[in-house]
């Protein structure tokens, strides 16, 4: 039962933009979270001129979603989140942690306090708060280093999506010999937008852990990716901006 969990291909990681309705990507440039109103926007849509009811283009410096101005200061920005973190927002929370984790925006660092702050979140529903709790036990941060509780919550995070904590998962049975496990992995992590994971599927196709055929199967799972992602207003975003690439 456990396994049959775990290598269940997983729902997009961030849904649909409110904005054009098209999935999010996975990359982490190609989206942006709104203190504002608490909405993922792809890149696209951030880049993109916004529009008055009367279809005149005004200051884009405004959320895009609730035409809210962008903040003009980092308290101001800080002020927003903790309006989110008092609605019980996950991200806001789990962006919170960080600031705790790192000791940045006014906050002492308090490794205890961000671990406090990843499990809320992660109760939630934020998947990218169980790598925070990763982080946590493979470091010793704000707890005792647990490999055995950090790999449990790897497999929390892929099984709700996140790409990045399924790439590490399949690192690690590699690297313990177990290649099945660790291409079922990566053939995860492929469908959900990881480039990294297609290369090393390649690379495993080489070493012969793996047939022709399983690199042809990602290679086509990462071009269905794409065409769920792509937009000529995202192309349009990643050619103005290195900081708006979203594959």
């Amino acid at each position: 039962m456990h396994d049959e969990k775990l290598f269940k291909q997983p729902p997009p990681q961030y849904g649909d933009c409110p904005i054009c309705f098209i999935r999010i990507p996975s990359l982490v440039t190609g989206h942006r979270y709104m203190t504002c109103c608490g909405k993922e926007i792809c890149s696209g849509c951030e880049y993109a001129p916004v529009y008055d009811h009367q279809g005149n283009q005004v200051d884009n410096k405004k959320c895009p979603f609730c035409r809210t101005p962008d903040p003009t200061s980092v308290e101001e920005a800080v002020k927003r989140l903790k309006k989110r973190v008092e609605v019980r927002d996950a991200i806001a929370i789990y962006n919170l942690a960080v600031f705790y984790r790192d000791g940045t925006c006014g906050y002492p660092q308090d490794y205890t306090k961000a671990l406090e702050l990843y499990h809320r979140a992660a109760e939630l529903g934020y998947s990218g708060a169980y790598l925070g709790i990763c982080s946590a036990y493979n470091n010793g941060q704000g707890v005792e280093v647990d490999k055995k509780k950090a790999n449990h919550y790897y497999e929390l995070a892929a099984m709700r999506g996140d790409a990045a904590a399924r790439y590490n998962l399949a690192l690690d049975e590699g690297n313990a010999g177990n290649w099945e496990r660790a291409l079922k992995h990566f053939m995860i992590a492929v469908g959900c937008g990881h480039v990294k994971s297609l290369k090393l599927v390649k690379s495993m196709y080489s070493d012969r852990h793996a047939t022709k055929d399983d690199y042809t199967k990602a290679l086509q799972s990462y071009q269905k990716y794409l065409g769920e992602i792509k937009s000529s207003q995202r192309d349009e975003a990643t050619t103005a901006h290195e900081q708006h690439r979203y594959y």
